[in-house]
């Protein structure tokens, strides 16, 4: 009789002691479900999206010398914005050898740009302009010098000279392989203009080519490209 009041006892004890587990793992589990969170996200003050990429891009003036402030266009393709060389539209069309003919054109960044730098390449054939060159014999034998500054200048002759303070001549050399030998720097936001003067010259060395009349009649467009890095 002892003996069995002694495990009815125990049983007694394990039951309660079961309940208190369970009573406490019931506890746990309603603590746990009290929670909570908070969100930010990256904005810019007025509700809107604060992280993003930065614009370079620039843009070009071919109306020298007065540069008009509405003239400023974006042409990123050959052929790109018309340089008028002296009076003609098409390069070519009065040289004899030994002359040359000027046209500028000037640079800046636009005005949600961040700053860069400019490389000049060499002359390729302008696309979509009709030319009269068979086999490229003009084009190979066109000569072509770069002057360029920060600062507006006359593009004639007087851009070659190089005397003190005059623009620095970046290009001297064969039309067809001839780019700049500098970069030049252009401030963000249109905060600087980089000035251009293109000369392009038939060589008096024509005249003693086997066959100078070869030459006569002929036209050629060329196209620069400006490459532009940030």
């Amino acid at each position: 009789m002892e003996q069995q009041q002694r495990r009815t006892v125990r049983r007694r004890i394990f039951a309660i002691t079961a309940g208190g587990a369970a009573l406490g793992l019931g506890v746990a589990a309603t603590l746990a479900a009290w929670t909570d969170t908070e969100w930010v996200f990256g904005g810019d003050g007025s509700g809107g999206p604060g992280i993003g990429t930065s614009t370079f891009a620039i843009e070009q003036n071919t109306d020298a010398p007065g540069y008009d402030a509405g003239s400023w266009v974006d042409e990123p393709d050959n052929p790109g914005g018309e340089m008028v060389f002296e009076a003609t539209s098409l390069l070519g069309t009065e040289l004899a050898p030994g002359d040359s003919v000027y046209a500028a054109v000037a640079l800046r960044t636009k005005s949600t740009s961040i700053a860069g730098d400019v490389q000049l390449e060499a002359a390729v054939p302008a696309t979509g302009i009709t030319t009269n060159d068979t086999g490229g014999l003009l084009f190979a034998a066109l000569d072509v010098r770069v002057a360029t500054s920060a600062t507006t200048f006359d593009c004639d002759a007087t851009a070659f000279s190089g005397d003190p303070g005059s623009p620095t001549v970046i290009a001297n050399g064969d039309l067809a392989s001839t780019g700049g030998s500098a970069t030049q720097s252009l401030s963000a936001a249109a905060g600087s203009v980089q000035y251009y003067c293109f000369e392009v010259t038939l060589p008096a060395s024509i005249n003693s080519d086997p066959d100078p009349a070869s030459y006569m009649g002929r036209t050629v467009a060329p196209a620069w490209e400006f490459v532009a890095t940030s």
